[in-house]
């Protein structure tokens, strides 16, 4: 059996509820690696020709949370998704939001429907995953004042991706 999967297996086993970037970096694996150890249900994946469709649908919600981790940063914007068009080899976002900017959305190779414990609170969230096994950047359900999902987006994001991911 392969030792990096092994070493992930079992950092996720000690920490199955923790940061999934941690855990691959502990690991010595991808993010996209620890996810595909995840239980099932808890990572759905979806062709990456789905961006523009789930884009829009994701944008309807109302304000969601855009989270983009690198090894350097963890930035979290709060915000509406402004429509998005494409133009000069990027996906350009533009609005009254505070989201905003331009993806290369020709990078993207998958998107993961993400249903999983995160610091013992059940967090939902669409990530959009490169070919190179990393997160582009994540867009998640957000959580009320008492940290609860909340439930309009909890009730689309479900059925999304159980439309999608069938």
């Amino acid at each position: 059996m392969n030792s990096r999967i092994e070493r992930a297996r079992a950092a996720l086993a000690e920490k199955p509820d923790g940061v999934v970037e941690a855990i691959a970096t502990a690991a010595d694996v991808t993010p996209a690696e620890v996810l595909a150890l995840l239980p099932d249900g808890a990572a759905k994946i979806v062709p990456a020709d789905l961006f523009a469709e789930i884009w829009q649908e994701f944008g309807s919600w109302g304000e969601v949370l855009m989270i983009v981790h690198t090894q350097d940063i963890v930035l979290e914007v709060v915000g509406a998704l402004p429509a998005g068009s494409e133009g000069h080899g990027w996906f350009n976002i533009h609005g009254d939001s505070p989201i905003g900017g331009h993806i290369r959305k020709d990078r993207c190779a998958s998107i993961a429907f993400i249903d999983r414990a995160f610091h013992g609170r059940r967090s939902c969230s669409i990530w959009f995953m490169n070919a190179d096994g990393h997160a582009m950047f994540k867009l998640f359900v957000r959580r009320d004042e008492q940290k609860e999902l909340l439930a309009d987006q909890l009730t689309k994001f479900e059925a999304l991706s159980a439309r999608l991911a069938a």
